[in-house]
Parts: structure tokens; C-alpha cells; sequence
């Protein structure tokens, strides 16, 4: 038995635990390293190359953290990494969504990236979104995040599939995307109640990287949301009635409704049934769009702003 072995025998189990998970980090980082050539990276092979991938200093250079430090990492040391180190690494080494997952998971750490999936959104939720329509419905997270929606919500404010996965989130919408903000008839009151919303939710969750790193983005991109946050309104409800200018079929009234998925507050389905027959019958006309594809849009938007 080697001398690591025996010293990890007989620590804590806490202590055990976090030395089993540094040396499956070391060896995921080792695994996912080897897997990329230097083609993929562009970076040039070079005729004396001995490593299957990438080399250290390669992975080190690529995710702007020093080759020393990267070094301790594969070789288990007991150093702390940061969630911006971590996410540097996931891009450098190409991860997909499940392999950041497992990441940050070995490293003891929360992904502070917005949700770009989510577990409550299985198949037969996702068929749920579908047979809604005509009725607009979306999956959001506790931070906004929107993680699932069907085609009438996908043109209700903007083009979301235009959006990249990473602002699709109603607060960044809401605060910084022009197309989505002159969809709301009433602006200003729906970004005041939207941060006061925020405020109230992210009191459970201060110590979050993901919420810090919203919160960032949010004050680092919109003036507006600074003078809103700086208020320190809170409010838990949320307006039922809502109005929205789309720009292919005009004038929409709604109820809002949310849908929990689930026991504990968390993913919920958020809907707007049309509030009168006008804007049923409007919403039905999104929905057809929806269906002959992005392509067509731009040749037909609308113009009657009533």
C-alpha cells in the first residue's frame, strides 16, 4: 500500500471524500486533455510529439492559468480553484454540458453559468410545451433562466432561437435586448417589478455564484437595472394581466400564469393564455408563423401597432 494510500485510510471520511474527488479531477482533466488533438485547438502537431492531445503547458496557455499551478491540478494537489478558473478549463478542454456538469461536480464547485438545461424539463414536459398551442409557454428557473419553450413563446417578444443560450434569460432580455423590451406595453413598470422580484428571490441564495454572476452581468450592461436594484424594492407576486406588442400580429392580452414542476420552488412552466377572443385568434397567426420556420419571418412583420 503506497504511502498516499494508507494517509487517505485512515483521515476523516470528510477528508477521505475530498481526496478521492482531486484525484478523479486530476484524472478527468488527464482523459479529456489527451482526447483533443492540437489541430482542434489550432495548434501546430509538430514532429517531436509525444502526448496523444494536448500537452500541459498546451491546456495551461489556452485557459490563461499558469503551467505550475495547471500541473498540481493533474496531479492532485490540495490547491483551490476558482469557478472562473474552472470555467476557463471547461472551454479550453471543449467540454459538453454533462462533462462541465461532472467538472465542477469533482472540483466541489457551483457552475455560475446560466442554465442552458435543466433536469425538470424531460420529454413529456417538453410535449406539454408543444400541445399548448397556440398559448405561449416557457420553462423558467428560480434566476429567469429560460431553459424550454414552444414556438408561439419562441416569437412572442423576440426571435429567442436567434438569442444565444446564454442570455436567454428574462432579466437580461428585459434589460438589454431592444427587440424583447419593445414587445412590453408597459416597460418600465415590468423591469421595476422584475428586479424587485429578483431581490426578493436572491435573498435565499446569496452566497450563489450563478446568481452573483446574473447580478454582474446586470449591473456591468444596464444603467436601468442599477437605478431599479438600487431601490431595494422587493415584491413576491407577479402581475397577471399582461400586455404585449408583438411585432408579426400586433397587440396581445394575456393572463399570466406559473406552473410548478415540482413539490419545492424551483422550475416552473410559465404560460400566457390569450385574456380575449382577438388575441386568441392572433396568437393562432404566431403559431402558423412559428411553424413556416425562421427563414420567412423577416418578409412579414407587422406593422398595425393596436
Amino acid at each position: 500500500m503506497t504511502i498516499l494510500a494508507q494517509e487517505t485510510q485512515h483521515a476523516p471520511p470528510a477528508q477521505r471524500g475530498t481526496e478521492v474527488r482531486r484525484h478523479e479531477l486530476a484524472a478527468f482533466l488527464r482523459s479529456r486533455r489527451e482526447r483533443i488533438a492540437p489541430e482542434q485547438v489550432g495548434l501546430p502537431r509538430g514532429r517531436r510529439r509525444r502526448t496523444p492531445g494536448l500537452r500541459r503547458e498546451e491546456v495551461a496557455q489556452l485557459s490563461a492559468v499558469g503551467v505550475t499551478w495547471y500541473t498540481w491540478l493533474e496531479q492532485a494537489r490540495d490547491i483551490q480553484v476558482s469557478v472562473q478558473v474552472l470555467d476557463a478549463l471547461a472551454r479550453a478542454l471543449q467540454l459538453d454540458a454533462s462533462e462541465r456538469a461532472h467538472l465542477f461536480q469533482l472540483a466541489g464547485a457551483v457552475d455560475p453559468s446560466p442554465a442552458q438545461s435543466c433536469p425538470s424539463v424531460t420529454p413529456a414536459v417538453r410535449s406539454l410545451l408543444e400541445q399548448l398551442e397556440p398559448v405561449p409557454a416557457a420553462i423558467q428557473n428560480e434566476r429567469y433562466d429560460i431553459v424550454g419553450y414552444n414556438r408561439t413563446y419562441g416569437l412572442l417578444l423576440c426571435d429567442l432561437d436567434a438569442v444565444p443560450p446564454e442570455d436567454r434569460n428574462c432579466l437580461i432580455l428585459s434589460y438589454t435586448n431592444a427587440d424583447w423590451q419593445s414587445s412590453i406595453v408597459h416597460l418600465e413598470e415590468a423591469q421595476r417589478l422584475m428586479a424587485a422580484r429578483f431581490r426578493a428571490a436572491m435573498a435565499g441564495h446569496l452566497g450563489e455564484p450563478a446568481w452573483k454572476l446574473l447580478l454582474k452581468r446586470l449591473r456591468e450592461r444596464s444603467p436601468d437595472f442599477c437605478e431599479a436594484w438600487d431601490r431595494h424594492e422587493v415584491v413576491a407576486h407577479r402581475t397577471k394581466r399582461k400586455e404585449f406588442l408583438n411585432r408579426y400580429v400586433g397587440r396581445l392580452v394575456v393572463d399570466h400564469t406559473d406552473l410548478w414542476l415540482g413539490p419545492e420552488v424551483g422550475a416552473r412552466m410559465v404560460t400566457y393564455v390569450p385574456a380575449d377572443d382577438e388575441t386568441r385568434a392572433r396568437l393562432e397567426k404566431l403559431q402558423q408563423i412559428a411553424l413556416k420556420g425562421r427563414g420567412e419571418l423577416r418578409d412579414q412583420p407587422h406593422t398595425t401597432r393596436g
